[in-house]
């Protein structure tokens, strides 16, 4: 998982995450996103499958999205409690 190569809503590797992976998922975007104001209470694991999209119920958001969002948070904490900034291409 990684910021700078989000995952697609329809990889195939997502039709793969079991409802308890994707529980785990919820719980760290719970744990991760708190101090930035992410609450989503109500989170659970959707429809198993909805034209080829493995979705989580935040209103129905693929679940490239939950791990997608993960990754951005993990590296703006990595950046910002490690020091790292990146250089501007411009």
């Amino acid at each position: 998982m990684s910021a700078h190569h989000p995952i697609h809503p329809a990889d195939p590797a997502l039709l793969h995450l079991s409802g308890h992976q994707l529980t785990g998922l919820i719980i760290e975007l719970r744990a991760e996103g708190r101090e930035f104001g992410l609450l989503w209470p109500s989170a659970q694991p959707g429809e198993t499958n909805l034209h080829g999209r493995r979705l989580v119920n935040l209103g129905n958001i693929p679940a490239s999205t939950l791990i997608n969002l993960l990754a951005l948070l993990r590296e703006y904490k990595r950046n910002r409690d490690g020091g790292h900034h990146r250089c501007s291409d411009s």
